[in-house]
């Protein structure tokens, strides 16, 4: 693997964790553990850079491990569908997409997705009608109905 900050990298590890919540249990204890990773310290890092969020709010976590038993990690927003189906007060998206909508968003909902995405690291230069546009695209593809302002 590729050196990173002058280290060789170990491994590239993608989790998902509670804002909050990370504890050297299942899911993050295993995953870390392996490959020697000091569990307490990214614990009560990402705790304490989370701990502003609700508890229930699921934070993509992407760790670098070095060789060396060191550690890296980026935050990044919820997915997209998770804000959409906590917007729209939905458990789940349409079965029958593109057939039945089950919900509907405001256009200001998505402009506020748009924002907190923008903020990600891989899409910071990314424009937001850009993002919006790929916001509206994923709705659709749960089943739910984007409200403009002019009634449609």
């Amino acid at each position: 693997m590729a050196a990173r900050a002058g280290k060789p990298v170990n491994r590239i590890i993608r989790l998902i964790v509670g804002a909050g919540q990370a504890k050297p249990a299942p899911p993050v204890g295993p995953a870390l553990g392996a490959h020697k990773i000091n569990l307490m310290a990214f614990c009560k890092d990402f705790n304490a850079r989370t701990a502003k969020l609700k508890p229930d709010v699921p934070m993509a976590v992407s760790l670098t491990a070095y060789k060396d038993g060191s550690f890296d990690y980026e935050l990044r927003s919820p997915s997209v569908s998770w804000f959409l189906k906590q917007a729209a007060g939905l458990e789940k998206g349409s079965g029958r997409a593109g057939h039945e909508a089950v919900a509907a968003v405001s256009a200001k909902d998505i402009y506020e997705i748009a924002c907190i995405k923008q903020g990600d690291p891989n899409q910071a230069y990314i424009p937001l009608d850009r993002i919006a546009d790929s916001i509206m695209g994923t709705a659709r593809s749960m089943g739910i109905d984007v409200q403009t302002g002019d009634g449609t």
